[in-house]
């Protein structure tokens, strides 16, 4: 078993743990939830050896095999699978030792080695790390290509396959569903419930949790507590022990006035579907439990828009897609005010390409879209948070879209996703994920969207946080679509799905459990068509060497123009980064100095214009790039 003892843990000056005690009994499932920054990572470092308690007692058993996952890549040429393979560590061991005794011709030792490598389930070692890659999304071409390949996300899923990958006693993972997509968590449930080990956990996703854990542990004012039961079991008792406190009580008193006529407006309009159905029970659920994060730090809403189109967007047989690729086709979709919209799909199916065009940042490639008069949008996706000024604090990149405002106006708004007192002033080069993402949303909310296209708004929040973003959802008057794998979210904010598969956009008439069967007969449905890949081999060999070589005269071009759209990109990045560090300077805001402010305004309105025009173009640059390079890869 795992026995924590009065156990101290320091980080620099910071005492993240003071005599803290827990006891963990192997094959248990426990998840570590607590705010960000309180400690959790440190514990899992202090039981993986990397970190020395500087008070008391961590108790493992000496013989338990500890498996985690990494949050760095290091061998970028391996081959996927062989990655995820190098997770094994005594496979990988043996390996190497069968390699030698063959050369030596050691009889003995090969004997004994195949014995071992039996043991270790080494015959079947490839087809497992390959199931796990499947089973994380990756296709049976992506498993053949090196790690430098993929991006960040990607990379880290690596990560996880190998993390699963390794035997153990003892399973530590941090944010597995991070950089997953919903069809991916749905996998990576199934698999963690049947783990024989002891199972650590920390997770923002209450539904995951929910589904994977049978205990809690709150790290909380430097202790570690022990909940019985999933995250809504540990919300019920800890609810309890706080409403039993008087300030609590009232707080509790006035979300729950919140939450009844939230439901009231609700339950008139929505008695048709499951999912509204679901969708009221999630709230009714939500204002039971609220009194759980009476100390949330986060308490924001969405400014309404001063003008409302409807519809906001209409798309008629719209074919949507990459250059000349379509990823979707025949596409209808009216986007009215009010409208609560979840899309599901397979991965790679065509969600984040239908919300980049309802975006404007890809054109149809035929039919209609039109935008109403006084549409608004607010989008989010991953990728804008990189477009943050690294250099800009919160209050300023507040102050550049609202520069008649009253400083204390934007400083409040800004504390209702925890940037207060010098936090407002510090810059964003040195924020966390998190971090970044609550400013992409505070300059989402103050801009006044009637549209709201989300695409994983919850990636790097944590529960409070995404909480908060609920509430402010469900108190938004305009049209909400998301694409988004935290199922909490999707149920308590959402009245209808869209389905997004095999290159159509089509009404989904059901509820997340609905389709979680549906994707198990998706899967199946695939299935085939993977184990016939194999058959491959008895083509014309000639006529795949022709066409790889015919692929590879159009690369050479496209490569080219890609590093050149991608050189003029950084030059526009850094005249961009020049002009705000002048826009930076409080001097400039200053009456005597508005034609040289709105001259720089200006220009920078230029800039950005051009920068979202070179982004669109090296964006599908690259994506045409990347449909020729996997076509090279199946025709090598």
């Amino acid at each position: 078993m795992i026995r924590i003892q009065n156990l101290i843990l320091q980080r620099g000056p910071q005492r993240l743990l003071d005599g803290a005690d827990l006891t963990l009994h192997p094959g248990q499932k426990v998840g570590l939830i607590g705010a960000n920054g309180a400690g959790k990572s440190s514990l899992f470092a202090l039981l993986r050896g990397e970190l020395h308690a500087d008070g008391g007692d961590c108790l493992l058993p000496a013989d338990w095999r500890i498996a985690h996952m990494r949050q760095e890549v290091d061998t970028l040429e391996r081959r996927a699978v062989d990655y995820v393979l190098d997770g094994d560590g005594n496979l990988r061991r043996i390996q190497r030792e069968l390699v030698a005794a063959e050369a030596r011709h050691d009889g003995a030792a090969i004997a004994q080695l195949h014995h071992d490598l039996d043991v270790a389930s080494g015959y079947d070692a490839d087809a497992r790390a390959r199931k796990l890659l499947a089973g994380l999304g990756f296709t049976a071409e992506q498993m053949e290509r090196a790690v430098g390949d993929f991006s960040g996300g990607w990379r880290m899923r690596l990560n996880l396959a190998q993390a699963l990958m390794c035997p153990s006693e003892l399973l530590l993972l941090d944010e597995p569903t991070n950089h997953l997509d919903l069809d991916a968590i749905l996998w990576l449930e199934s698999w963690l419930k049947g783990y024989p080990g002891t199972l650590l956990l920390i997770s923002h996703d209450r539904d995951f949790l929910d589904a994977v854990v049978d205990h809690v542990v709150h790290l909380e004012q430097q202790k570690l507590t022990l909940y019985r039961g999933g995250y809504s079991a540990f919300e019920r008792t800890r609810a309890e022990r706080l409403a039993q406190q008087q300030q609590a009580f009232e707080k509790q008193q006035a979300q729950r006035a919140h939450m009844e006529d939230f439901i009231r407006r609700f339950k008139a309009k929505a008695s048709k579907a499951r999912q509204a159905q679901s969708r009221i029970k999630a709230l009714e659920r939500l204002e039971e439990l609220a009194p759980a994060h009476i100390d949330s730090p986060f308490s924001f809403g969405f400014r309404e828009a001063d003008k409302v189109s409807s519809p906001l967007l209409d798309v008629t047989e719209g074919r949507l897609g990459y250059g000349a690729k379509a990823v979707l086709d025949k596409v209808k979709l009216q986007l009215v005010p009010g409208a609560r919209i979840g899309l599901l799909g397979p991965n790679g199916a065509g969600k984040s390409t239908l919300i980049k065009t309802l975006a404007g940042e890809l054109e149809p490639l035929a039919g209609r879209l039109t935008r109403g008069e006084n549409l608004a949008v607010g989008y989010f996706a991953q990728h804008q948070l990189d477009s943050l000024d690294p250099q800009a604090s919160p209050l300023l990149h507040l102050q550049r879209i609202a520069p008649s405002e009253r400083e204390q106006i934007l400083r409040d708004f800004l504390g209702g996703f925890d940037f207060r007192g010098p936090r407002c002033d510090e810059v964003v080069t040195n924020f966390s994920g998190g971090e970044k993402a609550r400013l992409a949303l505070a300059l989402i909310a103050w801009q006044k969207p009637n549209l709201l296209l989300l695409d994983e708004p919850t990636n790097h929040l944590d529960l409070e946080m995404r909480l908060a973003l609920t509430l402010a959802l469900q108190d938004f008057h305009g049209a909400v679509l998301v694409v988004s794998h935290d199922r909490h979210l999707l149920k308590s904010t959402t009245d209808e799905f869209l389905l997004v598969a095999d290159g159509r956009v089509q009404a989904f008439d059901g509820d997340l459990d609905d389709y979680s069967r549906w994707l198990v007969d998706y899967r199946a449905r695939q299935q085939p068509v993977a184990e016939a890949a194999p058959g491959a081999d008895k083509t014309d060999k000639r006529a795949q060497r022709q066409a790889a070589a015919a692929l590879r005269q159009q690369l050479a071009p496209r490569k080219k123009a890609a590093e050149k759209l991608e050189k003029e990109l950084g030059g526009v990045h850094e005249k961009l980064a020049a002009l705000e560090t002048r826009l930076g300077d409080s001097a400039l805001y200053e009456a005597a100095r508005k034609d040289e402010l709105r001259t720089l305004l200006a220009e920078q309105a230029t800039l950005k214009s051009r920068e979202a025009e070179l982004e669109e173009a090296w964006l599908q640059a690259l994506e045409e790039l990347e449909a020729l390079e996997a076509e090279l890869g199946g025709a090598a």
